[in-house]
């Protein structure tokens, strides 16, 4: 089989400090190692797994709508269990890693890639570019595989970017499906943001109050930018 372009980066590594984060990562629920964690799609098979900026433009998306749909009481279920499986693939595993270690991969909607179980729901995601953000003072600063922003307000800044970019396309394609509505979206995002901060330093036993603070910094970010990512009575 023909390797996709797009997974053919000269920068997506095979060890360093991404395997160093998702190790971690998965550490957090030895159960389930996949919740937080993501993959090295270039190291992976291609069977089940598609690129999110396509779903987004291609129908893979609606499809994942027609199947929730089918299966919950109403439409609006159906956009929210769709929407939030969607919103952990791009923002709840990223701030999971800004949490746990102030290092974000890109959640740009054409680096992330999301794996299908057997029902057709997303039970994993992956990045074409393994490349970390990281703060000064990471340990890894500088190595290969990181690029090092200057302060974690910038890194916050810079990862709640990437993400309202991928989430306002995937917003755009969901625009069409019945049930679905745009501010309980952001509202979603927010709480997603939100869990990830409060339970990950529990998970990892680090920090609470260092998670409280990026978690926060990320929902202020958002917010500023005019998304109503506060709003309460989402779920």
């Amino acid at each position: 089989m023909t390797e996709s372009p797009s997974l053919s980066s000269p920068r997506v590594l095979a060890v360093g400090p991404f395997v160093e984060s998702c190790s971690r990562l998965r550490r957090l629920h030895p159960e389930y190692p996949r919740v937080y964690a993501v993959a090295a799609v270039a190291e992976e098979g291609r069977r089940r797994w598609w690129q999110l900026a396509d779903g987004a433009r291609n129908g893979r998306i609606d499809l994942m709508y027609s199947r929730a749909a089918a299966e919950m009481p109403t439409a609006q279920r159906a956009a929210d269990v769709v929407s939030m499986s969607l919103i952990h693939a791009v923002v709840g595993r990223v701030v999971a890693l800004l949490v746990l270690e102030g290092r974000a991969w890109d959640p740009g909607l054409e680096n992330l890639w999301v794996h299908n179980d057997n029902d057709g729901g997303i039970d994993w995601a992956g990045v074409a570019d393994t490349t970390l953000r990281v703060l000064p003072d990471d340990r890894q600063a500088g190595s290969e595989g990181t690029v090092v922003l200057p302060c974690e307000e910038a890194l916050v800044v810079w990862i709640a970017h990437r993400c309202v970019t991928a989430l306002s396309e995937i917003a755009d394609r969901l625009e069409a499906c019945p049930g679905f509505d745009r501010e309980r979206l952001w509202g979603m995002v927010g709480e997603a943001v939100s869990g990830a901060s409060t339970y990950v330093p529990i998970l990892a036993r680090t920090s609470e109050k260092v998670g409280a603070r990026r978690g926060q910094a990320v929902i202020d970010v958002l917010a500023t930018s005019g998304h109503p990512v506060r709003r309460k009575g989402v779920a």
